[in-house]
């Protein structure tokens, strides 16, 4: 048997995974809720939908899968599609799994040019990135205001550019997640920040 142990080795490996993951999550449930015009952050409550997520994973890890997070992909296909029915998403999901099984239907799948999906990739991330700015337009942020400009335009640079940053070698993030790390910590150092929320909170009424 094993003996359950804590080490300094393990947390730093899996500190950065889960401060990756809940900042994607968060990401993603703003985008979605806006997506579908809901508050998902309120209903079911973020609390909820994160003990969902740490759920799946701990369910995954028993069996021998990956860790599970939120895509941002599935959040484009929504937006696109306009169906927002959980229980079209459910049926989608499971005849993915189902298919997963039968190696000619893969096969079939593998032959899409790689134009194609490619160029499917660009729409769906750029639908997200859409919806995050649809945000900030109708949160009425003052980019007149410099430090706004320039957390605004790190993050986007980072998130949509491909940036990486490397923990270790089995561990890396990147993306949204990378994106709103780094725009979290920007919002705390950089100075102003009273200012600039006086000034949104003056926009905004």
């Amino acid at each position: 048997h094993y003996n359950f142990v804590i080490t300094t080795n393990i947390l730093l490996v899996m500190v950065p995974i889960v401060i990756v993951t809940i900042s994607e999550h968060i990401g993603h449930q703003l985008v979605l809720g806006k997506v579908v015009e809901r508050d998902y952050i309120k209903e079911p409550g973020l609390h909820r939908s994160l003990l969902g997520d740490g759920l799946g994973t701990l369910v995954s890890a028993l069996i021998g899968g990956p860790p599970k997070t939120t895509y941002g992909e599935n959040i484009g296909v929504l937006a696109i599609t306009r169906i927002y029915s959980v229980y079209v998403i459910l049926g989608a999901a499971v005849v993915a799994i189902l298919l997963s099984f039968f190696g000619k239907a893969m096969a079939v799948i593998s032959t899409i040019p790689t134009a194609v999906l490619g160029g499917v990739s660009i729409l769906l991330f750029g639908i997200i990135a859409a919806s995050g700015l649809r945000m900030l337009v109708d949160a009425k942020v003052d980019f007149g205001n410099s430090r706004n400009l320039v957390i605004a335009s790190v993050i986007l640079v980072i998130g949509i550019g491909g940036a990486k940053f490397i923990v270790t070698e089995a561990l890396s993030i990147e993306g949204m997640a990378l994106a709103a790390i780094i725009g979290v910590i920007l919002n705390l150092i950089l100075p102003g920040r009273k200012q600039a929320e006086s000034t949104d909170l003056y926009q905004t009424k």
